[in-house]
């Protein structure tokens, strides 16, 4: 990781109320993809990690039985909490966690994530990948900033500054490795794709 997670939260704390109007295209096609393979069902719990302002969430609440959001963004998930209030959801809350350690301890059927892990080193996304297999999801599904060729610094999706993506291959890897298989890869961008990954697929 490029800054520690308290750089992390202040710089995204920043940027809280403006965070919705600034996603590219890619940005929300790789969401809009997120949120398809997600596919709740009605007695599903949905854990959505580094959730910021709630998009994934939200967009996922109303098809499962609950939906638990975490983030390192105290201000992210305020906007969250008041977008989930004006939307009349109660089966969606929100609280600090991480990947490596979200701080969640209970069943959950399915994990996602949009535009986060991308933060983490190589390593600290296969600790990532191990914590979230050990809560036992049968579905994964990440979308991310992630290199399907060689990376080029000048695209807009990444800054190597404070992101850190991984290729495709690692990503791979690394679900392999913690006993998922991938069942979906889909390439939005050279650098911005969806990853599914299943248990027992």
């Amino acid at each position: 990781m490029k800054k520690t997670v308290a750089e992390h939260a202040a710089r995204f704390d920043d940027i809280a109320s403006e965070y919705d109007d600034s996603g590219t295209e890619e940005y929300r096609a790789c969401a809009s993809l997120v949120i398809e393979h997600a596919a709740p069902e009605s007695d599903d719990v949905i854990l959505d990690i580094g959730t910021g302002t709630g998009a994934i969430a939200l967009a996922l609440a109303p098809d499962a039985e609950a939906v638990v959001g975490r983030d390192i963004s105290e201000g992210m998930m305020e906007e969250a909490r008041s977008k989930a209030a004006d939307q009349g959801l109660e089966n969606v809350s929100f609280g600090y966690g991480t990947f490596r350690e979200p701080e969640y301890d209970s069943p959950v059927d399915v994990v996602t994530s949009n535009f986060a892990m991308h933060h983490l080193s190589d390593e600290e996304k296969r600790e990532a990948i191990d914590a979230i297999a050990s809560l036992e999801p049968q579905r994964f599904v990440l979308g991310d900033v992630m290199f399907f060729g060689e990376p080029d610094p000048s695209e807009p999706f990444y800054d190597p500054e404070v992101d850190d993506p991984a290729t495709v291959g690692e990503l791979a890897d690394a679900f392999t490795d913690a006993g998922f298989s991938l069942t979906a890869v889909e390439r939005v961008h050279d650098q911005v794709g969806v990853l599914v990954a299943e248990r027992g697929a």
